[in-house]
């Protein structure tokens, strides 16, 4: 955030993530990546770095919830879970080799297409 300005943004975003993540299960990055822009002062670079490293305790908190809650089963998550880790490998270490043109509208194309997706 803005050195000496405001938190109420930066508390705000995080909300919206974590209620976006914990009602859909996911997707709280996608909330938080456009209200960081706006209101981080942070190269593109650190911005999805910063989104990344807000997200992992907020998604760790709602499967959590979910687990309490009889909602999810670990056997058949696992798989996905296993695909998700090596995904997540991939991209880190993929993240300073790929432009930020590019991942911007990567970006875009993966919420268009999941929006089109909900929709259907």
């Amino acid at each position: 955030m803005v050195e000496g300005g405001s938190k109420w943004p930066a508390r705000i975003a995080g909300g919206a993530a974590g209620l976006a993540n914990g009602l859909f299960g996911g997707g709280g990055g996608m909330v938080f990546l456009p209200i960081l822009s706006r209101y981080g002062n942070l190269s593109q670079r650190k911005l999805y770095a910063t989104c990344v490293g807000v997200i992992f305790p907020v998604c760790l908190v709602s499967a959590g919830v979910y687990l309490f809650r009889g909602g999810v089963s670990l056997t058949e998550a696992l798989p996905y879970l296993a695909g998700g880790l090596i995904g997540g490998w991939l991209g880190g270490k993929l993240y300073g080799r790929i432009s930020t043109k590019f991942l911007k509208w990567l970006f875009a194309g993966f919420l268009f297409y999941a929006g089109v997706k909900y929709l259907l």
